[in-house]
């Protein structure tokens, strides 16, 4: 049995099956994602995400958003307008770069659901564990890359999935808010796209520059 892709709507075969959930994979941009009927509703989502233990003023969460800070900081300036996209119940990219003097705004569809500033344009776009969570990932990636300003940045984190990961064993498929996997092709794949200039792949950093 086939199905299409959310990515690129083109038709993807059964990848994995357990007693949870089907995932399948794209022939075409290679992404890997759950079958709909999986999907948890979305009073199921908000609730798993208020369980998140999210404190901005962690120190080890700081830490784990640093390839998104670090690089922010060096990319751009407090004169730069940024937007924490999916910033979540604790918007921790938001607080750090704004202690540093950056000027950031926190934007979430369940926690900081303002949506007219998904009407403007910025300089820069963090996306911290959010991407994998998106259900209709094109029409997400197309509204990230018309808020981006010319020579403007978005800073994505994720586990990118290759051959060498056990996908049965895996934690990261197994969080049932996780529907979209990525891998290196499916990022080379939206860059061409939506028309980014580049795409570099660090670890879990993914940055896409117009």
């Amino acid at each position: 049995m086939q199905h299409k892709c959310p990515l690129c709507n083109n038709s993807a075969k059964l990848f994995y099956a357990d007693k949870n959930r089907i995932h399948y994979q794209c022939s075409i941009c290679f992404g890997i994602f759950a079958d709909a009927n999986s999907r948890p509703g979305q009073d199921v989502e908000k609730k798993h995400y208020q369980q998140h233990n999210n404190d901005i003023d962690d120190k080890g969460y700081q830490k784990f958003v640093s390839p998104i800070t670090n690089s922010v900081r060096r990319d751009f300036t407090a004169n730069h307008k940024g937007l924490d996209f999916g910033a979540g119940t604790g918007p921790v990219i938001s607080k750090v770069l704004t202690d540093h003097g950056f000027s950031i705004v926190p934007y979430d569809p369940y926690f900081h659901n303002y949506p007219d500033l998904l009407k403007e344009q910025y300089d820069y776009i963090a996306s911290c564990e959010v991407i994998e969570h998106f259900y209709n990932p094109h029409k997400e990636f197309r509204l990230l890359k018309k808020m981006l300003k010319p020579q403007g940045k978005l800073y994505c984190m994720t586990h990118l999935y290759n051959e060498s990961i056990d996908f049965a064993n895996w934690y990261y498929k197994n969080d049932p808010t996780h529907v979209f996997i990525y891998q290196k092709e499916t990022f080379e794949w939206i860059q061409k796209e939506f028309g980014f200039s580049d795409v570099c792949i660090k670890d879990r950093l993914i940055t896409f520059s117009v």
